[in-house]
């Protein structure tokens, strides 16, 4: 239990969880409803929209893939891991951010599924970004 509250631990779990993220993406137009929701746009739209998801899905596995596999790297204090950890604060930061100043409140406001959602993304991305920045911090 021990192993899971270090910052290992939190770094690989955290890298496990980025991967599932990912790999959710491969669901996620047809959960949330894309597929009629596009259905009056242009191909070029439908498209492109289908290949962001795809990439976004991609991107979040690979950003798992690092602590997953590389926490301890990571720590060791060199100079890419320590560049690696920055990034990756950053990134996870502003998608904090974004779920506060982007996305709207109307989207989820009388929708308890959509609250639910909200407030859960809310606490991983504030996770998520926390053990990237305590990692960096450490490696400072």
């Amino acid at each position: 239990m021990s192993e899971v509250l270090s910052l290992v631990g939190q770094l690989r779990l955290v890298g496990l969880v980025l991967v599932g993220l990912g790999v959710g993406h491969a669901v996620l137009p047809w959960a949330i409803g894309w597929p009629a929701d596009l259905t009056g746009t242009t191909l070029l739209t439908r498209q492109v929209s289908y290949v962001h998801v795809f990439f976004i899905g991609l991107v979040c596995a690979l950003f798992g893939l690092l602590p997953l596999c590389l926490a301890p790297d990571l720590l060791a204090g060199g100079r890419l891991g320590t560049v690696l950890l920055a990034g990756q604060t950053l990134f996870w930061g502003l998608r904090w951010l974004f779920e506060f100043v982007v996305f709207s409140p109307k989207l989820w406001r009388g929708d308890a599924l959509r609250t639910a959602a909200h407030v859960g993304l809310s606490l991983l991305w504030t996770w998520v970004t926390a053990v990237f920045a305590a990692a960096l911090w450490q490696v400072r």
